[in-house]
């Protein structure tokens, strides 16, 4: 039961950090940017080639995590602004074409071949029947403690405020003399640089691999929409609750339902079963779980 509390947190810690910054960004600019998970891809491999010319692991971190804000934030300004001007479902197709290309042009630097970091070995360690290695308590920490400064900077700063009331009502908070244009590009450097952090973080236990933001695009999406587009901490509720989803398809004995002794679900269906609760909970909550807070902000 330890384990199964140990592999949920961990795999929502994954998810948490990405979909926490995908919803933060989508309530000023309002349409769902695919290109995000890329972020986490590139952070990876930055975090990687860093390190492999003798950056520290905690600084080079840092650094390909302000890179890939840097690198957002040009996009935001060179290529979604404008795409923003011919609607959502336009700048939308445009981020899935700047996806591709960050793809493409990881892999041609890179290859294909997954980048695994040189890490010292060290045993797990054992809590009662379960285990966890100091990298993915590194990586719960850093997240956790992370996600508390947001939280706070959100709800308890003047800047905060301004990002909520600018998501809420962006004409009133231009009229009462926000800057509307400077906090959106404040907010799309930071989701972005959370972004890249994550996807280095993660690349830790599971390698750099080109790989890797298409394997999140869709838990981090089903997490934000489930939490309600717009609500960062919806989003992180949402992540624990996919996380939950896939962590009890995997670890389901189905034995005793088709007479074998033991019979666990593939690990394709994994994604399956998270959209199953995304769709039940969609079908009752079409704004997802928090659809007040959502409205709120």
């Amino acid at each position: 039961m330890l384990q199964f509390l140990i592999d949920t947190l961990l795999r929502a810690t994954d998810l948490a950090l990405i979909a926490f910054g995908l919803s933060l960004v989508y309530g000023l600019v309002k349409f769902p940017n695919i290109a995000h998970v890329q972020y986490a891809m590139l952070g990876a491999y930055l975090t990687y080639g860093l390190n492999g010319v003798g950056v520290p692991l905690p600084v080079a971190l840092l650094g390909a995590a302000l890179l890939v804000g840097a690198l957002s934030l040009a996009l935001q300004r060179l290529v979604f602004q404008r795409l923003l001007k011919s609607g959502p479902a336009i700048a939308m197709i445009g981020s899935l074409a700047i996806a591709m290309l960050l793809v493409a042009t990881v892999q041609g630097w890179a290859g294909s071949f997954p980048r695994m970091f040189q890490l010292p070995l060290q045993a797990p360690l054992v809590l009662g029947d379960a285990r966890i290695t100091h990298t993915q308590l590194y990586f719960f920490f850093t997240t956790l403690g992370l996600l508390a400064v947001f939280t706070v900077a959100l709800f308890h700063t003047r800047l905060g405020r301004a990002m909520r009331a600018l998501a809420g009502n962006p004409a009133l908070a231009n009229a009462c003399g926000l800057h509307a244009a400077r906090i959106t590009l404040m907010v799309t450097f930071a989701s972005g640089a959370v972004a890249g952090l994550g996807g280095g973080l993660l690349a830790l236990s599971t390698g750099a691999h080109i790989n890797l933001g298409h394997d999140l695009l869709l838990p981090v999406f089903a997490a934000a929409i489930l939490g309600g587009l717009g609500n960062p901490l919806g989003a992180v509720a949402g992540a624990l609750l996919i996380a939950l989803t896939e962590t009890l398809v995997t670890n389901l004995d189905f034995g005793w339902l088709v007479g074998r002794e033991m019979a666990f679900l593939p690990v394709s269906y994994i994604s399956g079963a998270a959209f199953l609760i995304l769709l039940l909970a969609l079908l009752f909550k079409p704004y997802g779980l928090f659809d007040r807070e959502v409205r709120r902000v």
